[in-house]
């Protein structure tokens, strides 16, 4: 695979120069953007371009201005981005923080960041009205800002190696941490990423739902602005919604988390038809079980479609990857992440203190990237004790096999005695019982395993086949069935383990 030139990534310049080169590229959307009504449901590069301007312009009149930090703190969707694209130009520090956070976080990363401004909307007013460390003139409505006005300003471009931009830990094991990133440390993201396009054969119409404060999102959109393809970007995660999305507009691919996907196959399996354009399926950052890729692959079957399952962390970005079709699929170990990208990421095992071990021994799983985060912001102790030198310590538990393929077996914080790999069994049991939308194992109050499954939409449990299919696995507490909805998740649909864990120790 040919490597790219790198360049480092300026959000506001990419998106200039990709509308100087592709103007007239189409920008889908599944509904009308509060912060940016004027696009409607479908826009161009260019013409986006220039309200992203028109919003730069309305924040400056407000204050805002080069090295201000700005949480952007409203609904999951595309103008989350643009926003932060319009905050780029004046060479502020967009802080993408996911909506769904209280009080009492937003509180401490007002604290961390020191009164940042506060971008937000109707989906988090309540929140951002009742935040007390934070100064009335900080906080700034969308649409208080489209009512401001809109005098040109000169653009601001802060260093290559200062921070420019700011996302999040999923928070599954407390207040989130903020990672900090820098115009060329998100180069190089970018530079993995554009590599991985290259090979989409046809410059045709890229379709995903992925969380706007996701480091991910920044990357993929920012690549495939570089390279002209035009965008479809979902902000529902409603699986009707996105089957008819896809259905009328026919994109090529398709990129969501992999719980999005597991939570999708439902409706894949009763509409095919409607994801049959599709030539890529493309899973964010972790693993995905057989049956959920299976699923998509078959519904695409005649255009001998390809599912890349990449594996990665914020702090690192995409790592791992492995390329699925109908004819590997059955055959494959869904634990096998696959292996780095040549010449710019790489994977190791390693004991507690950092010693490389030899292959197929579990122990930590440590990233080598160039694109790795420069810090927590406020919390560099934390970021330094995860540093081995030029390797990160991901938190993940797993090993390396004799032919460089990297298994990934659970977070390090989640090993449950006398079972090899939580994720593995959760994924024999997705792949087998087609009943379950989720299965989750997490240790009870005596850390034995406990189950926690949902059920797929108007399936009843099946106790037959589940007690038929554990029978041979190690000793499972009698499963607990929860709505898929009320098992506690991040911004990008992570079950958050230590939550549920929590809730069995205090009971």
């Amino acid at each position: 695979m040919n490597v790219l030139e790198y360049q480092p990534l300026n959000l506001y310049s990419n998106y200039e120069l990709s509308a100087k080169n592709y103007p007239n590229t189409p920008i889908i959307f599944d509904a009308v953007l509060r912060s940016f009504p004027e696009l409607g449901t479908e826009t161009t590069y260019q013409e986006s371009l220039d309200i992203i301007k028109k919003r730069a312009y309305q924040l400056a009149s407000l204050g805002v201005k080069k090295d201000d930090k700005i949480i952007i703190f409203k609904s999951p969707k595309f103008d989350t981005y643009l926003l932060a694209v319009a905050a780029s130009y004046l060479g502020a520090i967009p802080v993408m923080i996911s909506y769904h956070f209280p009080k009492e976080t937003m509180e401490v990363f007002v604290e961390r960041l020191e009164n940042p401004f506060i971008l937000f909307d109707e989906e988090t007013k309540a929140v951002v009205e009742s935040i007390s460390n934070s100064a009335s003139d900080r906080k700034i409505a969308v649409d208080y800002l489209l009512e401001q006005p809109a005098t040109p300003v000169e653009p601001s471009c802060l260093a290559l190696d200062q921070i420019s931009y700011m996302t999040h830990t999923s928070g599954t094991t407390g207040i989130p941490k903020l990672i900090c990133h820098s115009a060329n440390s998100m180069g190089w993201r970018t530079l993995w990423q554009r590599t991985i396009f290259t090979r989409i054969q046809e410059k045709r119409l890229v379709a995903f739902h992925i969380s706007p404060v996701h480091s991910r999102f920044n990357i993929g959109v920012s690549s495939l602005m570089a390279m002209g393809f035009p965008m479809m970007p979902i902000s529902s995660s409603d699986s009707q919604i996105v089957a008819d999305m896809v259905e009328k507009h026919q994109p090529i691919a398709m990129e969501t988390h992999p719980n999005n996907f597991v939570q999708w196959t439902f409706t894949a399996k009763e509409r095919p038809e409607a994801f049959a354009s599709l030539k890529y399926f493309h899973s964010t950052f972790d693993a995905i079980n057989n049956g959920t890729m299976k699923t998509f692959l078959t519904a695409a079957k005649n255009n001998d479609p390809i599912f890349l399952q990449v594996y990665g962390q914020s702090e690192c970005g995409p790592m791992i990857l492995k390329a699925h079709t109908l004819e590997t699929i059955d055959s494959n170990n869904a634990r096998n992440m696959g292996v780095g990208l040549e010449g710019l990421t790489r994977a190791r095992i390693t004991d507690p203190e950092g010693n490389e071990l030899p292959a197929n021994t579990d122990g930590h799983i440590h990233f080598l990237s160039k694109g790795r985060a420069l810090t927590y912001y406020k919390e560099d102790d934390r970021f330094q004790s995860t540093v081995h030198g030029e390797w990160w310590d991901s938190g993940d538990w797993g090993m390396i096999d004799d032919d460089g393929q990297l298994y990934l077996k659970d977070r390090q914080v989640d090993l449950i005695k006398n079972i090899n790999s939580n994720l593995a069994l959760e994924d024999l049991l997705l792949d087998n019982l087609d009943f379950l939308a989720e299965v989750v194992i997490v240790r009870d109050k005596d850390n034995l395993p406990q189950p926690i499954i949902a059920l797929g939409p108007d399936e009843e449990m099946d106790w037959d086949s589940w007690w038929k299919q554990i029978e041979d696995l190690p000793h499972l507490n009698h499963p607990i069935i929860k709505p898929f909805d009320e098992i506690p998740r991040t911004a990008t649909m992570k079950v958050q383990r230590l939550q549920i864990e929590k809730a069995f120790k205090n009971q």
